[in-house]
């Protein structure tokens, strides 16, 4: 395949990781722009040979710089997103007797929610999220 056509997908991937912001497939982007290079310096080799260079060298791309990047552009999901959640108002969605668990809506998702006050919740009340553990909130009538 010529240089030109990988310059072409290079861009193309390009444009899609713009779209997903995903950071993925522009390490793929950077697969195809490598490929190119080497063809347009005199690589001549079959089309499944610059197939396989170019997913081998995306996917090495992807699993040595993808963790570097994230850790730079402070990208990396810790857990510290969850911590806004605590303090909210969720409301009931179920009747919660104490120590129960049932279900809430938070930020207009549904959520499992325990009941950790010494009252129950009624349906529909709106409650106090004080801690999220995994995917469950502990909230407070």
């Amino acid at each position: 395949m010529a240089w030109w056509i990988w310059v072409l997908v290079g861009f193309a991937l390009l444009v899609i990781e713009f779209a997903s912001t995903t950071m993925h497939i522009g390490f793929f982007a950077a697969g195809a722009f490598l490929v190119a290079l080497a063809v347009a310096l005199g690589w001549n080799s079959s089309l499944s040979a610059q197939i396989i260079a170019f997913t081998v060298t995306s996917l090495l791309a992807l699993v040595v710089f993808r963790p570097i990047v994230m850790r730079k552009l402070k990208l990396r999901g810790d857990g510290h997103e969850v911590d806004a959640i605590v303090g909210q108002q969720a409301i009931a969605m179920d009747e919660i007797a104490s120590g129960a668990i049932g279900q809430a809506e938070l930020r207009g998702s549904t959520w499992s929610a325990r009941n950790v006050g010494a009252s129950s919740i009624t349906k529909g009340q709106r409650c106090a999220v004080e801690k999220v553990d995994g995917l469950q909130l502990h909230i407070r009538g």
